[in-house]
């Protein structure tokens, strides 16, 4: 059997000392977790961040930087995950956009409000750990993905 991991997106968004969260159902739980996705079949990473961002809290995302990657595994024999986080800012807000299925709502909260959530109000172990990537100053140019054509 062929290991075949989920290829993610994440953004970490920080506006005035707080982080835009999406609060969601995730197995019949509220959690939170970055605006975050998989990567659709022929979609380059970066356009797949800026894709869910929107789709997930109404909100233009413009990717900067890349905090880091990240690769977790679903405890129990679950599913992998490799998660791609870029940092950025957004620009302009369509309060208007129906968000996506599961999706409850986008909020702004503080890394202490989310570090004061239980382990298990949070969709992963990788949500907090891409805010602290960024928070240490990890930021890898974005120049280090390349989408490569056939010939």
């Amino acid at each position: 059997m062929i290991w075949t991991p989920h290829l993610t997106v994440a953004a970490v968004i920080e506006r005035d000392g707080h982080f835009l969260m999406v609060e969601e159902e995730s197995d019949g739980q509220k959690v939170f977790n970055q605006p975050a996705g998989h990567v659709e079949k022929n979609e380059y990473i970066p356009d797949a961040v800026i894709r869910e961002t929107l789709e997930e809290t109404a909100w233009q995302f413009k990717p900067e930087f890349i905090t880091g990657i990240y690769q977790w595994r679903k405890p129990n024999t679950g599913p992998s995950f490799l998660r791609v986080c870029f940092a950025g800012y957004v620009t302009n807000h369509n309060p208007e956009l129906e968000l996506d299925e599961g999706i409850l709502a986008a909020k702004w909260l503080s890394y202490d409000e989310l570090c004061a959530l239980p382990e298990t109000h949070l969709r992963s172990p990788m949500v907090l750990r891409c805010i602290e990537d960024y928070l240490s100053g990890n930021h890898y140019s974005m120049d280090m993905l390349h989408e490569m054509e056939n010939h």
